[in-house]
């Protein structure tokens, strides 16, 4: 009887614990009881997590600003899966970053990659600096283009040759995600290319007429993506806009949330000036606007560049979101447009070349680029013909002049600098790419550490081969970036490697509105790029341009890796990154 009760006291105590073992972490039935119950033993460990990609042991510099922390970056498809310390997580390809930054891809706010993309979709210059993200549209857009404009930019073509298979900006960028590019790609549409689209190269006003399609081109380009509208209002046919035509063309941009984004009106005698345009039209249109290559160029104006500062910040503090962006060069680079009057180039390039072959205009022009003056901006007085570097030609008889400044040509051919200039362009049948040196070195370091401020190389995406050797780029093109991260991070000492890592990578994504982009974080897209803060650095210079830069050892874009231990893997994974106002699915 007395072992009868024994049994049934354990029976009842074992049936309580078996109900309570969710509130406890072990349990093994008493031994006694074992006959009356099967084995029972808690549950597993849960199998560790598996990711595509874990970039073990970085130094995370994740684009907020903060200082780096130590830890690992998982990747799953096309998002960043996971930050921190990851050490119950394997990855499927797992890379030992140790000793290496570890932060998002960089933003080239101001890029002319529109062709070399399509002519060479790897872009090894940027792509070899961790720039992910090409932004382009700087007052020319790819699109949109009527048939005339097709035809004309066929004409004009230099060393790069290809179809022209679109007519929007919408199309252009489709175009090349679908042709295959590595890095991705976003636009402005350009004040300019819908002028020339409506009004061609007349130096007049729009009829209302004419302005209503203009808008309607804008708002074409927002609902297919555009980030907004861009200017470039030194060159011909731009300097013939108006502010109050500027001012509509960015009220429907204002529509789609998009933004003003300007290469203004002067960067010289007319510095301030110009930013005081360039407010008004961001207070009137109701959109955050940008200054294109912040600087202050011509020696004469070096000093304005402390004003010029004062008027964006106290735009900045009576609630306009004004900012800018820079490259990291003493020098420009543009065409031999930049040393001639705007009124002479009225029609378009055919026009001014046989404008430049009349004697009496000739001695016009020459006077006119050789005198101090306020009415246009002129890049031959500011830079001097030893400061104007010849660097593009499309006749291959001029190809030899590369390199040579426009002095030495001259001096070469027995005739003035300005005869010289307006030679070249009607011998090319082009702007002819000039090089103009301009900028103060101590004004770039002081630009470097505005917070307000990102980068931008102004320049193409080319390679160190192939049909990109028969001209010289700027050395900007291949080391704008690295030059930042390398000579005034490092070296220098000017700004924290934190705060330039956000000044590439959040301060731009968040300027554009670009969602999910620009911050390493769950969720955001995978464009990730390691980097030896210790080695990275430029080498492209003015005389030897197409060089790669060198320290960058991996970048990915959208999760596929498009760099791997400094060299490309060839892959093309690159995507159309679209404005705020975009109506499509």
């Amino acid at each position: 009887m007395k072992t009868q009760l024994r049994h049934a006291i354990l029976f009842l105590a074992a049936g309580c614990l078996l109900t309570a073992a969710p509130f406890f972490t072990t349990w093994s039935a008493p031994r006694a009881a074992a006959p009356f119950f099967t084995t029972w033993s808690a549950p597993r460990a849960a199998a560790p997590v598996e990711y595509d990609v874990v970039l073990r042991h970085g130094t995370i510099y994740d684009g907020t600003g903060k200082p780096p922390v130590s830890g690992d970056v998982a990747i799953n498809g096309d998002k960043i899966a996971a930050v921190g310390d990851l050490k119950s997580a394997r990855g499927k390809t797992e890379v030992d970053v140790t000793g290496l930054a570890v932060a998002p891809g960089f933003v080239n706010m101001l890029s002319w990659a529109t062709e070399s993309l399509i002519v060479d979709g790897r872009s090894q210059s940027d792509i070899r600096q961790g720039v992910t993200l090409e932004v382009m549209g700087e007052g020319d857009s790819m699109g949109p283009l009527s048939d005339a404009m097709k035809k004309e930019a066929l004409q004009n073509q230099g060393d790069l040759k290809y179809e022209i298979k679109w007519t929007t900006l919408g199309e252009y960028l489709d175009y090349i995600t679908k042709k295959g590019i590595s890095p991705n790609v976003a636009s402005f549409v350009g004040a300019t290319t819908v002028r020339i689209h409506e009004i061609g190269y007349a130096d007049r006003p729009p009829t209302p007429a004419e302005l209503e399609r203009m808008k309607a081109l804008v708002r074409q380009a927002m609902e297919e993506g555009a980030l907004g509208v861009g200017s470039s209002l030194i060159y011909a046919p731009a300097f013939y806009a108006k502010t109050e035509e500027l001012v509509e063309l960015c009220k429907v941009a204002s529509q789609y949330n998009g933004m003003y984004i300007s290469h203004m009106r002067s960067e010289g005698n007319r510095l301030l000036e110009a930013i005081d345009e360039l407010i008004a039209i961001s207070r009137a249109a109701h959109l955050p606007a940008e200054i294109y290559h912040l600087k202050a160029a011509g020696n004469s104006n070096w000093g304005k560049l402390d004003a010029a500062i004062a008027k964006v910040e106290a735009a900045r503090k009576e609630g306009l979101h004004i900012t800018a962006d820079m490259y990291t060069y003493p020098a420009g680079a543009t065409g031999l447009d930049a040393s001639m009057p705007p009124w002479v180039q009225e029609g378009g390039l055919q026009a001014w070349i046989a404008r430049l072959k009349d004697p009496a205009t000739r001695l016009r022009v020459k006077q006119e680029m050789s005198t101090p003056s306020d009415k246009w901006e002129n890049l031959f007085l500011g830079a001097g013909p030893e400061g104007v570097l010849l660097a593009g030609f499309k006749n291959d008889a001029l190809k030899p002049l590369t390199g040579k400044t426009l002095a030495e040509v001259a001096k070469m051919r027995g005739k003035s600098p300005e005869e010289t200039a307006m030679d070249l362009v009607i011998e090319d049948g082009s702007r002819v790419g000039t090089i103009y040196f301009l900028m103060s070195e101590d004004n770039i370091r002081r630009q470097v550490q505005l917070p307000w401020v990102s980068f931008g190389s102004d320049e193409a995406s080319p390679a160190t081969e192939g049909v990109f050797l028969k001209s010289n780029s700027h050395p900007r093109a291949y080391g704008n970036v690295a030059r930042l991260l390398g000579r005034y991070v490092r070296d220098e000492k000017l700004i924290p490697l934190e705060e330039a890592v956000r000044k590439l990578t959040s301060l731009p994504t968040s300027n554009l509105k670009i969602q999910n982009r620009g911050l390493l974080q769950p969720g955001y897209f995978a464009d990730v790029v390691v980097f030896d803060a210790a080695k990275i650095q430029d080498h492209a210079t003015f005389a030897k341009p197409h060089q790669y830069s060198t320290g960058m050892v991996h970048v990915f874009v959208n999760g596929t890796q498009v760099l791997k231990n400094g060299e490309h893997t060839g892959a093309t994974p690159g995507r159309f990154v679209r404005g705020p106002g975009y109506k499509g699915q």
